[in-house]
């Protein structure tokens, strides 16, 4: 297809995906689900496994592969304005106080699921060849899954943090904080596997060691570099465009840096934005911006992702027994680990476990992680497959927990969020 085909098929495109989104969206709120398990499903449902099952030759008129290029690069955008904006909202204050607390939590969320990951890695390998590819080693396939395993959706737990009314309370602000933690660490796992699949140590180094440093550099050196803009718009009492201007060009060059060396944008983009002037600022740029990153830009990423997952692999009893192993592994690791931890720490009960059912979603980061895995040539679509089943699964189950242990508490919340 010529680059002027392509362009106008992205606008077709665009329009499928989001009346698609909103239209599974109407029966997700019936549900008490929010509107990014919508998408989620959405995804899928444009994909091989539904639209391409049943209209093949109508879906590859609609989603040709020459135009994954360009939906790949807007969803990048997508998911790295969004987290800019996650950033925004980040209560850097709960978070010093919390920090011992979201520490232990991350640590003991990722130990669990990453054991159970390897051991089920382990046995993939061993019992199979229809998992990992052949150029694959053991370690390799069990450090992937066992990342794959203990991630934590971070943007898709921020937007149910925001929906559900929580965003700035002890709940909301720990749950994000030992997310954060988990989905760092987490990266830095794959970068290790990355760099021994390419056998190329110095990947690992510069991935771990890049990111610590545009952390540390961004957190202290650019925000106070950016304290200025924050009194320019309280003199004003506006932010101008020419302020969007520069704050979305800053996050561009941040999400540049991060992925650069290895990370990803997300954690470029939201840890920007954790150093952005809060107060007036930081109400008018949400205020202005999510529009475009949630109503336009996330949905994309779904699609893309919904493209590249094919259900139809699963058709015999033993990829779905595995895919049951996975996400009893999965779910029981991550929520038993993130209870106990959060017991231990001295939260109560109740918020103990919603701290771990939200952990538990994997959505979003998992999808990025498993789209890296595919298209490195590490894992098999059968594997990419029943990981994404998994990821799905764990989302779909992180809101009706949370509204079974806040019953009444965040309803008002989800009512709100859905109408917009």
């Amino acid at each position: 297809m010529s680059t002027f085909d392509l362009s106008v098929r992205f606008f077709l495109q665009m329009a499928i995906i989001l009346a698609a989104c909103r239209f599974v969206g109407l029966f997700a709120r019936r549900m008490g689900q929010p509107q990014v398990v919508a998408e989620m499903v959405a995804g899928v449902i444009l994909g091989p496994s539904i639209f391409g099952l049943l209209l093949p030759e109508t879906q590859q008129y609609f989603f040709p592969k020459e135009s994954k290029v360009i939906l790949f690069a807007v969803c990048q955008v997508g998911i790295a304005l969004y987290m800019f904006l996650v950033g925004l909202e980040f209560r850097t204050d709960l978070f010093q106080l919390r920090l011992r607390s979201a520490a232990s939590i991350s640590i003991a969320g990722m130990l669990i699921p990453f054991v159970l990951g390897v051991a089920i890695a382990l046995w993939l390998v061993q019992s199979s060849g229809e998992f990992f590819t052949e150029r694959v080693k053991p370690f390799e396939g069990a450090l992937f899954l066992g990342a794959a395993m203990c991630i934590t959706a971070f943007p898709v737990l921020a937007r149910i943090i925001v929906e559900r009314g929580l965003a700035g309370t002890t709940l909301g602000t720990l749950s994000l904080a030992a997310g954060a933690m988990d989905d760092a660490a987490a990266w830095c796992l794959l970068a290790v596997v990355l760099a021994s699949f390419e056998s190329n140590l110095m990947i690992a180094v510069l991935t771990i060691g890049g990111s610590v440093a545009y952390a540390l550099l961004t957190l202290t050196v650019v925000r106070w570099g950016l304290k200025p803009l924050g009194r320019m718009a309280e003199r004003e009492g506006k932010v101008t465009p020419g302020m969007v201007s520069f704050a979305l060009m800053l996050m561009m060059l941040g999400s540049w840096m991060t992925d650069a060396i290895g990370i990803h944008a997300v954690f470029g983009a939201f840890i920007l934005g954790c150093a952005m002037p809060r107060g007036l600022f930081a109400r008018e740029m949400t205020k202005q911006v999510e529009p475009l990153a949630t109503g336009l830009l996330v949905p994309v990423f779904f699609t893309y992702s919904g493209l590249n997952t094919r259900l139809d692999l699963m058709a015999t009893p033993n990829l779905w027994f595995v895919a049951t192993v996975i996400l009893l592994a999965a779910c029981l690791g991550k929520v038993g680990g993130c209870w106990a931890a959060a017991r231990l720490n001295g939260e109560d009960h109740r918020t103990s476990l919603a701290v771990g059912a939200l952990m538990n979603a994997r959505g979003l980061m998992e999808l990025i992680i498993l789209n890296i895995g595919l298209e490195r040539g590490l894992i098999t679509p059968e594997l990419f497959s029943i990981m994404v089943v998994m990821a799905i699964v764990t989302t779909l189950m992180a809101s009706p927990l949370l509204e079974w242990l806040y019953w009444g508490r965040t309803r008002g919340a989800v009512a709100v969020a859905a109408a917009t």
